[in-house]
């Protein structure tokens, strides 16, 4: 790799992430989002097509009433955001950056191409990159 800073989010996504279907229970969600140390999740079908998003925190009052009451978790499908921000690769970091910082805008960001999930953008990420920028 050259001794350059990123400047687009391909450079800086990860390709290889977590991710669940709609079928997917909470329990076992709760347990991925623990294990990658992630605040949320992109959803996908069958053909990996980006179809919503669930965070920790759309989970945890689900997960804890069903651990109270002893009751069958929910599915992913069941509390999950149909409406996603995500983002193409070739979008610039600053230009991501700058979308970051106005109004309440989610930590982890899909990456897609053509509808279908190619990977994850944290804000860390475009934190890391930012910094890169500055001093390569």
């Amino acid at each position: 790799m050259l001794n350059r800073a990123p400047t687009v989010v391909r450079e800086i996504m990860s390709r290889d992430c977590y991710r669940v279907t709609g079928t997917t229970s909470i329990i076992t969600l709760a347990e991925g989002l623990a294990l990658h140390r992630l605040p949320g999740v992109p959803v996908v079908d069958h053909h990996d097509r980006l179809i919503g998003f669930i965070s920790e925190q759309d989970v945890m009052g689900k997960l804890l009433q069903s651990a109270y009451l002893n009751d069958e978790a929910p599915l992913v499908k069941e509390l999950m955001r149909n409406e996603v921000l995500s983002v193409s690769p070739t979008k610039s970091i600053t230009d991501l950056a700058q979308e970051m910082l106005s109004g309440n805008k989610p930590k982890v960001y899909p990456v897609t191409e053509q509808g279908c999930l190619c990977g994850i953008v944290t804000r860390r990420d475009v934190l890391t990159a930012i910094l890169r920028m500055r001093y390569l």
